[in-house]
């Protein structure tokens, strides 16, 4: 692979220039509050009102959506069919499909195994995982997967459950702050030594909630590979200070009644996941949001506290109270959020939202995530990944172990998951990914591997049919005429058209458009 300065500076050291597409849409609720908000944000503003980016075309639509919810950009066969529909129902029939798409699972999992520190290396992670996934794939409830996975008893092999117990070593002040990062957004660790300086949690709190799981028991099963979760009825946990017993009690909340025996993870798991908690749903919520617009409602995610309130508070409980209404439906709240106005904004600025963080004025350019792009790069070259203990051709997204790595991911920052702080996933772009893209051997083998401009060379077809080819695998989109006609000459003037044309094709894989979503 040579490389030309010209295709350098066009593609990759280049602007990318996006065509806005204004469309009509009715205002749902979550548009009308996002709407209030940002007119009480310019009433204080100087230089009049910020005014919303123009909506995103369908095009742009498709390739947005596919990464975000099945983590994969859109073939050739998936434009067409999407182009086919009737257009005022195309972006509903689309977020449909995809929800239903098995990959949608894989691609959510792999964002809820960084949080829950899924490992395969770690006792059960493997049947976790499965789990998990199961669990997304059929549209299983969230508060019922809460419930399961704080008060799972059993063997690993007959209660998957139990992985995520197993995960933090059944030991008590770590599934305490688990859990509370976890499913209720909550940043307990101050507590431990000393009441929190920035929040109304205390260590009389932190050592109550840790009571719950004082009385998890953990043996090994009869298959020694196996290890086995159980309520021993027993044990206290006592106050650092006072050495005093604490008895459980619910994070801001009440002290349950518990009966001797009483398995208290049970009546925890029974808090954590019902309406009367005002953090569980609101958490999750919270979560999908970040998903989709590169930072929460509440930022960072995990560290809910009266110091760190929410950028948008009624729309945030307008999530909550739809997601608590529909019974927890994962996937409907997907839906609702995709298909507001507010996620199909451009990220393209104009001269008064461009400097706007936190008003939703406008989408944000968010880099894919390691895995995401690796699979991006070996589906457009139609080349494998082989990783460790995963068949020839599985996806990065498919890898279980936060250990099991290569260069790329770790170097595109791939969560190792040894905390369940969401800041393990690196989303920020550096120099060194920049540098690998352009002299790693990722996109200059896969580009050879793959052959496909050989391929293309062979079956007859001329170079602008071949560069429409690239343009459409890698950016969802025809090359527009400017850059048509700059290939093209540079492709033309060339002898050895192959070589050319490939440059084209890693200048496309270095693109800002292929690496990051818009």
């Amino acid at each position: 692979m040579r490389f030309i300065p010209y295709f350098r500076q066009v593609f990759f050291l280049g602007a990318i220039l996006y065509v806005g597409f204004v469309a009509n849409a009715k205002s749902s609720r979550i548009d009308q509050l996002l709407a209030t908000d940002n007119a009480k944000a310019n009433a204080k503003a100087e230089g009049g009102p910020t005014k919303a980016a123009q909506k995103i075309g369908d095009l742009e639509f498709l390739r947005k959506t596919s990464i975000d919810l099945i983590g994969r950009i859109p073939t050739y066969e998936e434009i067409g069919q999407y182009q086919k529909w009737p257009a005022s129902q195309r972006r509903a029939k689309l977020l449909d499909k995809l929800v239903s798409d098995p990959r949608f699972a894989d691609r959510w999992t792999v964002y809820f195994a960084d949080m829950l520190r899924i490992r395969s290396a770690a006792t059960g992670g493997n049947a976790l995982l499965a789990y998990l996934h199961k669990a997304i794939e059929e549209n299983r409830p969230w508060d019922d997967l809460a419930r399961e996975m704080i008060s799972a008893n059993g063997s690993t092999g007959k209660t998957p459950a139990v992985g995520f117990i197993l995960g933090e070593e059944a030991e008590p002040m770590a599934l305490a702050a688990a859990t509370a990062q976890m499913f209720l957004g909550v940043q307990m660790f101050c507590a431990q030594c000393h009441n929190h300086p920035f929040d109304r949690w205390t260590q009389d709190d932190y050592y109550s909630f840790a009571s719950f799981f004082t009385q998890v028991g953990r043996k090994r099963a009869a298959d020694p590979r196996e290890s086995i979760i159980y309520n021993r009825r027993s044990g206290e946990t006592n106050h650092p200070v006072h050495k005093k017993p604490m008895p459980p009690k619910f994070l801001g909340g009440d002290a349950p009644e518990i009966k001797s025996g009483q398995d208290r993870r049970v009546i925890l798991s029974e808090w954590i996941a019902s309406p009367e908690n005002p953090f569980f749903a609101r958490n999750l919520a919270n979560l999908v949001w970040a998903h989709f617009f590169c930072q929460g409602i509440i930022e960072p995610v995990d560290d809910v506290r009266i110091t760190n309130p929410a950028s948008n508070p009624e729309l945030l409980d307008e999530l909550a109270k739809r997601f608590t209404e529909y019974n927890y439906d994962f996937k409907k709240l997907v839906r609702d959020v995709c298909n507001s106005r507010i996620y199909q904004l451009s990220s393209q600025p104009n001269e008064t939202n461009a400097d706007d963080t936190r008003n939703f004025a406008r989408s944000h350019l968010r880099r894919m995530r390691a895995e995401i792009l690796l699979d991006a790069i070996s589906q457009v070259t139609n080349t494998k990944n082989k990783f460790q203990g995963l068949p020839l051709g599985a996806r990065a997204v498919q890898i279980a172990d936060g250990r099991v790595s290569n260069y790329f991911l770790t170097t595109f920052g791939r969560a190792t998951r040894e905390t369940v702080c969401s800041c393990e996933v690196k989303m920020e772009p550096n120099l060194s990914q920049a540098l690998h893209l352009l002299n790693g051997e990722v996109a200059n083998r896969r580009i050879t591997q793959g052959n496909l401009v050989k391929k293309m060379i062979d079956e007859g077809k001329p170079p602008e049919n071949i560069l429409d080819d690239l343009y459409v695998r890698c950016l969802s989109r025809k090359p527009r005429e400017p850059e048509r006609a700059n290939l093209l000459a540079a492709v033309n003037g060339d002898e050895n058209k192959q070589a050319a044309l490939e440059d084209a094709f890693w200048a496309l894989l270095n693109s800002k458009e292929f690496i990051f979503n818009h």
